[in-house]
C-alpha cells in the first residue's frame, strides 16, 4: 500500500498534464495536434487490437514493433560487450590509453546520425547498417564508464589480489569487474536510451519495417494521430525498458548498496 502511495505521489503530474493537453487540443481542433484520447485510440487501432492468442498485438505490431525491439537490443548488446571488453583492456593499460584516448574523443564527438550515409555506403540499407549505427552511437557511454570504473579500483583491492597471487584473468574477473560494475551499469543505462533513439533514426533510412518506418509512413500519409501515437509509443517503450533495467541493476548490484551503507 505504501508503495502505491509513493508511486501515486510521483506520477500525479501525468494525468494533470494529459487533462490540460486534452482541453487545449479540443479547443484548437488542429489535426496536427490531436488530444490524448484520440492518440490512445489510434495506438489501440494500430498495435493493440489484435487477437488474445497474440497478446492483443495486431499485424502491424508484429511486423514493426518486434523487429525494432530486436534491432535495438541486438545493437545495444553488441555495443555493451565491445565497450566493456575494450574498456577493461584500455583502463588497465596506461600506455594503451595514451594512444587510444584521442581516437575515443574524436569518435564520441561525431553525432551518430551524421554517419548514417557512411553506413549506408558500407553496408547498404538493411539490418547490418542499422546495427552498425546503433552500436556506434551507444558504445561510448559504456566504453568511457568502463575505463573510468577500471581506473578507479581501490589500491587495497589490487594489493589484496597480489597477496593471494591471482592471475590476470582472475584479477579482472574477481576484483576489477565487480569494483567497476556500478559505473559500467550507469553507462549501460544511458546507452539503452540512446539505442532506442538511434533505432528509430536508422529505420528512417531505407527500412521496410519498424517503428521508425511506421512513423515515416504516418507522416507521409498526413496521419497526425498516427505520428503522435508512434511518438507516445516510443516514450512508453523507453520508460518500460528503463524501468526493467533498473530492476535488474538493483538485483545485480544489491551487494554494492549494502557495502555502501555499511561503509
Amino acid at each position: 500500500m505504501k508503495t502505491l502511495v509513493k508511486v501515486g505521489a510521483r506520477l500525479w503530474v501525468v494525468p494533470v498534464v494529459l487533462l490540460v493537453w486534452e482541453f487545449i487540443a479540443r479547443g484548437l481542433e488542429d489535426i496536427d495536434f490531436p488530444p490524448p484520447t484520440t492518440i490512445i485510440v489510434r495506438m489501440y487501432e494500430l498495435w493493440f487490437s489484435g487477437p488474445v492468442s497474440r497478446i492483443f498485438l495486431t499485424d502491424d505490431a508484429v511486423d514493426n514493433l518486434l523487429p525494432s525491439l530486436g534491432r535495438m537490443f541486438s545493437g545495444w548488446i553488441l555495443a555493451a560487450v565491445l565497450g566493456v571488453v575494450l574498456g577493461m583492456l584500455i583502463g588497465r593499460s596506461r600506455t594503451a590509453a595514451d594512444y587510444v584516448d584521442p581516437l575515443i574523443e574524436f569518435g564520441r564527438a561525431i553525432p551518430p546520425p551524421l554517419l548514417l550515409p557512411v553506413f549506408l555506403v558500407l553496408f547498404q540499407a538493411g539490418l547490418k547498417m542499422q546495427l552498425a549505427a546503433i552500436a556506434f552511437g551507444v558504445i561510448w557511454p559504456v566504453l568511457l564508464n568502463t575505463i573510468d570504473g577500471v581506473r578507479a579500483v581501490d589500491r587495497t583491492y589490487t594489493e589484496t589480489a597480489r597477496v593471494f597471487n591471482l592471475s590476470k584473468a582472475q584479477y579482472l574477473r574477481v576484483v576489477v569487474l565487480p569494483a567497476a560494475s556500478p559505473k559500467i551499469f550507469a553507462g549501460l543505462r544511458l546507452s539503452l536510451s540512446l539505442a532506442l533513439i538511434l533505432m528509430v533514426i536508422s529505420e528512417l533510412f531505407g527500412s521496410t519495417d519498424g517503428i521508425g518506418y511506421q512513423l515515416l509512413q504516418a507522416q507521409r500519409s498526413f496521419d497526425g494521430a498516427g505520428v503522435w501515437a508512434t511518438i507516445a509509443l516510443l516514450g512508453v517503450l523507453g520508460y518500460l525498458v528503463n524501468s526493467l533495467f533498473v530492476v535488474v541493476e538493483r538485483r545485480l548490484l544489491v551487494w554494492h548498496r549494502q557495502a555502501t551503507r555499511n561503509a
